[in-house]
C-alpha cells in the first residue's frame, strides 16, 4: 500500500476515537474552567492548559502528523505520495 494512503487510511481509522476521547474529557473541565470558588485560582489555569493540549493533540494527530508521514518516509514519490 503506498504511504500516503496508508497515513490517510491510519488517520481515518483513529478519528473516532481519538475525537471521542477529546469530546468526553474537555467537558468534564469545564467545571474547574469556570470555577470562582476557593482554589479557582490554582484549578483554572490547570485546566485551562490541558483542554488546550487535548486540541493541540487532537490537530496534531488527525491532520498534521498524517500529512507529514510521507514527506518524511524514504521513497514516497515513488509509492504514489506527494512530494513537496
Amino acid at each position: 500500500m503506498p504511504v500516503a494512503k496508508a497515513s490517510v487510511r491510519g488517520a481515518t481509522l483513529r478519528l473516532r476515537p481519538v475525537l471521542m476521547t477529546a469530546t468526553t474529557t474537555a467537558p468534564g473541565l469545564f467545571p474547574l474552567l469556570f470555577s470562582s470558588g476557593t482554589g479557582s485560582e490554582v484549578q483554572r489555569p490547570l485546566a485551562t492548559v490541558v483542554v488546550g493540549g487535548l486540541v493541540t493533540s487532537t490537530v496534531l494527530t488527525l491532520l498534521v502528523i498524517p500529512a507529514l508521514y510521507p514527506w518524511f518516509s524514504g521513497g514516497a514519490a515513488d509509492e504514489g505520495g506527494v512530494r513537496g
